[in-house]
């Protein structure tokens, strides 16, 4: 079975749209568990709630990896992340039984593609992402990093990345706009935001 999650219901064929890989494609993973951080963005979610005007695509964030045996791997980048990105927020897990066309992507495990729409078969509502994330870290299918147990060394990872993630994404204000709004000492070291 493959699955692809969506915040948009009665979708009856999945159609292909441009994403990271810069070509139309649908994306789906062979572990159900995989879909449910894709049932919401952090950064659109915290855009919207704080009504940051924006028109046009949602620049994507995804703080997850995969430990060796391919299990997904949540980290929380800043305190409460999780609960605050997918708590109350519903959506769908769309199923497959077959891909004629199902494209290994090598940068994300038991993930495929498809280059042409595809034809639904089941449909799963999930009314709360954040509870079916816990159930999934409890049955062991997720792992949840919580930002309370990170180490030193990873802490000072996320602060040196999340600078130069600010450095290089001046082309996209929503993304800076949550990065601002999520990692507070980014506004002591940033010159004064632009008045919207």
């Amino acid at each position: 079975m493959y699955y692809h999650a969506s915040q948009t219901g009665g979708i009856q064929t999945l159609l292909p749209r441009v994403s990271n890989h810069k070509i139309p494609l649908v994306y789906f993973s062979t572990k159900r568990e995989n879909t449910l951080v894709y049932l919401s963005n952090a950064i659109e979610k915290y855009c919207l709630e704080t009504g940051y005007p924006h028109s046009g695509p949602w620049k994507k964030w995804g703080s997850y990896g995969f430990t060796k045996d391919g299990v997904l791997r949540l980290e929380e980048y800043y305190p409460n992340a999780t609960k605050e990105t997918y708590e109350g927020v519903s959506g769908y897990l769309y199923g497959v039984e077959a891909l004629a066309d199902a494209k290994p992507l090598a940068d994300i495990p038991f993930a495929v593609s498809s280059e042409h729409p595809v034809n639904v078969q089941s449909c799963e509502f999930i009314p709360d992402a954040y509870a079916a994330i816990l159930a999934a870290a409890a049955q062991g299918k997720i792992l949840l990093e919580r930002y309370e147990t990170l180490r030193a060394q990873k802490l000072a990872w996320i602060r040196d990345t999340i600078r130069q993630e600010y450095r290089n994404c001046a082309q996209n204000g929503d993304y800076r706009h949550f990065l601002l709004g999520k990692f507070p000492f980014l506004q002591q070291e940033a010159p004064a935001r632009p008045q919207q």
